[in-house]
């Protein structure tokens, strides 16, 4: 993926992805890049240019790994793109309509009390400028972080769970698909 969201992580990592003349998603296209057993795959645009036996995509759109398509699709220059200058190319419709779903997430997911959100800024700055002046202290000070987050994230996996909410209404609080939500609270729950 090209895109990552720091806030939901794997649930919404996003790319330009591909549309075929008919409008259709192709499959994945697997790429050998050494001799391991391991193959590659990718559905970004630039794979679907219908070499090596490819299908030639006519059109880029928004993707996300939650399974989110944008609904707008942008052309590509496939002239441009084979001259060798697909890393020069530009996305900036798909990831804008991107974005613009992330925002959508955003909105969907449970706020942060305001006075939480600032705390939680003003912590990054002063930790960050630590770790510059004194790193060793802002080691310990990540530390008890860690330990205080641990603590409190046993407690409140625990009660989202007694809650006995659904993990369709979990994953959207956090923003997260249902998987990565369960495996988050699971995480939580065992953390020490």
């Amino acid at each position: 993926m090209e895109w990552q969201s720091e806030e939901f992580g794997p649930s919404h990592e996003g790319m330009a992805g591909a549309v075929l003349a008919d409008g259709s998603e192709p499959g994945p296209v697997y790429l050998d890049i050494g001799s391991g057993s391991h193959m590659h795959q990718t559905s970004q645009w630039w794979a679907y240019n219908g070499r090596l036996g490819r299908q030639r995509a006519d059109h880029m759109r928004g993707s996300c790994s939650c399974g989110w398509r944008g609904t707008r699709r942008y052309p590509i220059d496939w002239d441009q793109a084979n001259d060798g200058r697909r890393y020069d190319l530009d996305t900036p419709g798909p990831y804008e309509d991107w974005k613009e779903h992330i925002g959508e997430v955003e909105s969907r997911s449970v706020p942060l009390p305001t006075e939480l959100a600032d705390l939680l800024d003003r912590l990054d700055e002063q930790l960050s400028a630590l770790a510059d002046q004194a790193p060793l202290a802002a080691l310990k000070a990540v530390a008890a972080l860690e330990r205080t987050t641990g603590r409190v994230g046993r407690e409140a996996a625990y009660a989202a769970e007694c809650d006995a909410a659904s993990w369709e209404t979990i994953g959207q609080a956090l923003g997260l698909t249902e998987k990565d939500a369960r495996a988050r609270l699971t995480r939580y729950s065992f953390r020490h």
